[in-house]
């Protein structure tokens, strides 16, 4: 009767714990989701410019977002009712969101030369499109006027396109009443080349640090979830013994 009793305290407690960790890990892809969709609606101009790609990755970052939030939710039925199998199933399903969190922070590390090489070409590009196709003019005003840049590397890029072209007033700084553009000293001379990039380098540990880190929290959820489908399983046998 003590050890039946036990079990029956030890399961409670692992199911408390595991519908914590699922209302949290739920809470994690709620975020993961709106980062998604929020990124590629409102930064798509600069995703645009960046590697190829990149919009994709914004979107698989929703759907990861969308499955952990289905899973979480799946699983909290599946501790309620204390089914073994499904709680193996949710560690496994946890593990395999640990390994592509992990995969994640490394990619951030492998692909940061290709990153800054593809803006670097895309932006090139960009410069070359801009009075010619409209979207892209609206992406490179809305950049040089958000991170206060000109051209690419400097504003005289303007100046050394073929043919060359004016400097656009989005390189006009903002206190200013009237902006005469071949004036140096009413426009950002750097480019957003290396706002964009210093700002990449500068974060880059950071990004796959937390990736990394994020990456160990589903591993207590595959411990929670195992040692409750064991006591299931071990109540279970107590009571036909």
């Amino acid at each position: 009767m003590g050890k039946r009793f036990e079990t029956m305290a030890a399961m409670a407690c692992m199911t408390t714990l595991l519908m914590l960790f699922n209302f949290i890990f739920w809470c994690t892809g709620i975020a993961m989701l709106y980062v998604g969709i929020w990124m590629r609606i409102q930064l798509r101009e600069y995703v645009d410019m960046s590697v190829e790609g990149s919009g994709a990755a914004l979107l698989g970052l929703a759907c990861l977002g969308a499955l952990v939030v289905l899973a979480a939710t799946l699983a909290c039925c599946c501790t309620a009712r204390g089914r073994p199998a499904l709680l193996y199933l949710y560690g496994a399903f946890l593990a395999v969101v640990a390994l592509l969190e992990l995969g994640a922070g490394a990619s951030v590390y492998a692909y940061r030369t290709t990153l800054v090489e593809g803006f670097d070409q895309g932006l090139n590009e960009s410069l070359a499109a801009y009075g010619t196709d409209q979207a892209m003019s609206n992406h490179i005003d809305a950049m040089q006027s958000t991170l206060h840049c000109c051209g690419n590397r400097a504003y005289t890029d303007w100046l050394d396109l073929k043919p060359p072209k004016k400097v656009p007033e989005s390189c006009c700084k903002p206190d200013l009443e009237v902006c005469n553009v071949n004036d140096v000293n009413n426009i950002y001379e750097e480019g957003c080349y290396k706002r964009v990039i210093d700002f990449i380098n500068s974060n880059v540990s950071l990004v796959a640090g937390s990736a990394v880190g994020v990456a160990f929290f589903p591993l207590i959820g595959v411990f929670l979830a195992c040692c409750l489908a064991s006591n299931i399983n071990k109540a279970k046998y107590e009571q036909v013994a």
